[in-house]
């Protein structure tokens, strides 16, 4: 991912699932030097949930609305949601080697998940049932159930987890599930990182 001035809610959601478009919320996500984080307000964190389709727009205004009354909750939430998309990251870049993610991590995300259990309802959809997660607008934290749940489907996928892909293109470090026939996909973005891997290529060649 290049470098970017826009804010969260206007980048590209390219990682396929909720948990990994949540988890690229920071440019240049492996450089400790380039990295650009893209929370860094509630406001913030309420519109990108808005562009993720996480929320509907009456209920990120209300989130908003709340937020004005309680500025010190609003910002608890977001370092909460932070940590939790850090853990979420560092999971799915281990899982992508083939690695086993830190306990620590995992303890977060369970931590999160036994939180985000006590909002679901099983909900009648047509001739079957569903679980829907309930009063998304009533807390300040509603976005993050659904970004949980996306990532415990992943886990528990053996199918979806094999799929999971770090960009090539260094230092990105985006996260994207690679849904490619033969899974030949590198980059989070053939015109950004793929590209630039490319010139990369025919500048050494041509030198």
């Amino acid at each position: 991912m290049s470098d970017i001035n826009k804010d969260a809610h206007k980048h590209d959601l390219l990682g396929g699932r909720l948990c990994l478009d949540f988890a690229n919320t920071v440019s240049w996500h492996d450089s400790s030097e380039k990295s650009q984080e893209m929370l860094t307000s509630y406001e913030k964190l309420v519109n990108w949930s808005l562009h993720a389709n996480i929320l509907k727009k009456q209920q990120s205004l209300s989130l908003l609305k709340k937020a004005e009354n309680r500025p010190s909750k609003a910002k608890e939430v977001l370092h909460q949601a932070i940590e939790l998309r850090e853990s979420i990251y560092r999971i799915f870049s281990l899982v992508s080697n083939n690695e086993t993610p830190a306990s620590k991590d995992l303890s977060i995300l369970n931590k999160a998940l036994g939180n985000a259990y006590g909002r679901l309802r099983v909900v009648p959809d047509e001739n079957k049932f569903s679980l829907e997660f309930i009063d998304c607008e009533e807390t300040l934290d509603g976005m993050l159930p659904p970004i949980i749940q996306s990532a415990i489907d992943i886990l528990i996928s053996g199918k979806e987890l094999s799929r999971v892909k770090k960009c090539e293109g260094a230092p990105c470090g985006w996260l994207f599930l690679d849904t490619s026939r033969n899974r030949s996909r590198r980059w989070c973005s053939m015109s950004d990182c793929g590209n630039r891997a490319k010139a990369k290529r025919f500048y050494h060649n041509k030198k």
